[in-house]
């Protein structure tokens, strides 16, 4: 790898490797050490090509989600089934992980815009901006960012577009499913918020078990199936249809809810 060799958005992969490195370390023993992170499923990323794959989870902190999911991904490429065990598995990480995050969250702030250069594509929302609702266009250009991305690897995306449990599946995350055809892999996570600030930051509270399934990738039909459908089909994959409230306590629910707002307020 050439000491300046970029990826297709212009970073230099050299950086990259070593903000993935250096990032990892320091947030390691988030997932095992003050908390611990239970894994289901990792041996589905050892059977993915390199590129066009794209991953759908639900959504529970702005970051650490994202960050999990990294350690994830290179411990099980490197050989680890359902462990994040040694931190060795990041001297060589996979550098085409990209992940979709809103263009606000991604500014503000010095540690966000590191992030951003770990893999984020950031985009503009088309429902929420600044904490007020919005309507507005689809940017065709953040589409054609995803769809780069793709081209060059994997993509990790919440087709919620909040952390606010079981709210509406965004149909751009079935448009691209559509008409770009990745294969798509579900995962479900659960108890980052409990463990980590809304941001995903600070940590909350210690000696919470979070977990992780990775599941088998969808089966889907492009030509027939519409956008509505393979929404619904998101909505089951991820655990966040209406009918698996009964798992979680709707009071959980709305007091979450209640939460976010107070702070966007």
């Amino acid at each position: 790898m050439g000491l300046f060799k970029r990826n297709p958005f212009g970073h230099i992969l050299f950086v990259k490797k070593w903000l993935i490195r250096i990032l990892g370390a320091m947030t390691h023993r988030r997932f095992r050490g003050f908390n611990e992170l239970q894994i289901e499923g990792s041996e589905v990323i050892k059977n993915l090509p390199e590129t066009n794959v794209l991953f759908i989870s639900n959504h529970q902190t702005y970051f650490a989600d994202v960050v999990a999911m990294f350690h994830v991904f290179n411990a099980s490429l490197s050989g680890r089934t359902d462990s994040i065990k040694n931190v060795g598995y990041l001297w060589n990480p996979k550098l085409n992980i990209y992940y979709v995050a809103a263009k606000e969250t991604m500014k503000a702030g010095l540690l966000p815009k590191i992030l951003a250069y770990v893999g984020s594509i950031s985009i503009e929302r088309t429902w929420r901006a600044e904490g007020k609702d919005v309507n507005r266009q689809v940017k065709m250009s953040d589409i054609s960012n995803i769809a780069k991305a793709l081209d060059d690897g994997w993509v990790i995306t919440f087709p919620q577009g909040t952390t606010t449990p079981f709210k509406p599946i965004r149909k751009g995350t079935a448009f691209i499913i559509k008409n770009y055809r990745p294969i798509v892999v579900p995962i479900v996570i659960d108890g980052f918020r409990r463990s980590f600030d809304k941001k995903g930051l600070r940590i909350k509270k210690k000696n919470i078990l979070q977990s992780m399934e990775i599941k088998e990738p969808l089966v889907i039909d492009y030509e027939n199936e519409t956008t509505d459908d393979i929404v619904k089909r998101i909505e089951y994959a991820i655990e966040q249809h209406p009918s698996f409230l009964k798992v979680i306590p709707r009071e959980e629910v709305e007091a979450q809810e209640a939460l976010n707002k107070l702070r966007e307020w």
